[in-house]
């Protein structure tokens, strides 16, 4: 399981100038904010309030457990979905500092100018859609809620159950969640 934070423009939080990755890498487009006005103030308190969430999610998904070693292991990243690109952007970055073998990036749907960018920096990209006029990650789904703290314990704790000796000894998946 590998965690990122969103950072979201104020009063629109779905547009992302930046994200926060497990393991303390933060990214900020500064050009974004600068267009926007976001103050560094204003940067710093929303940085600082999803640094928390990120810490809390953690320690609620993790149970204690330490992450697993992916010095070359091939990782695959997946989001629901892009549209800046900054939360793949700092988990493909922070994830760069542990070695894999690879890292593929993978998502349903994006733009195509966020993809190319992901190209740049993963191994492998897959974007399944993507749409222009791209608009937002959640026109392109029918149901858009959040998944519980709940649904994920389960779906870790499952995972586990169905491959307990792979989880220590094969390629590793990374979780993002943002």
């Amino acid at each position: 399981m590998f965690l990122v934070r969103k950072l979201g423009m104020p009063g629109a939080a779905e547009l992302a100038f930046g994200a926060l990755a497990s393991g303390g890498l933060r990214l900020v487009d500064e050009s974004l904010l600068r267009r926007y006005g976001v103050s560094a103030e204003e940067v710093e308190r929303i940085a600082e309030r999803e640094r928390r969430e990120l810490d809390r999610r953690e320690r609620a998904y993790r149970g204690g457990r330490p992450p697993l070693p992916l010095r070359g292991r091939v990782v695959l990243l997946v989001d629901d979905g892009l549209a800046t690109g900054s939360s793949m952007t700092a988990a493909i970055l922070a994830l760069r500092g542990v070695a894999p073998a690879r890292i593929v990036a993978a998502a349903p749907v994006a733009p195509p100018d966020t993809c190319e960018r992901l190209r740049e920096i993963a191994d492998t990209v897959v974007c399944v859609l993507t749409p222009d006029p791209f608009e937002a990650v959640g026109r392109w789904y029918r149901d858009f809620d959040q998944t519980t703290d709940e649904e994920v314990r389960e779906l870790l704790a499952r995972a586990r159950a169905e491959r307990p000796e792979e989880s220590e000894s094969r390629s590793a998946p990374a979780v993002e969640a943002g």
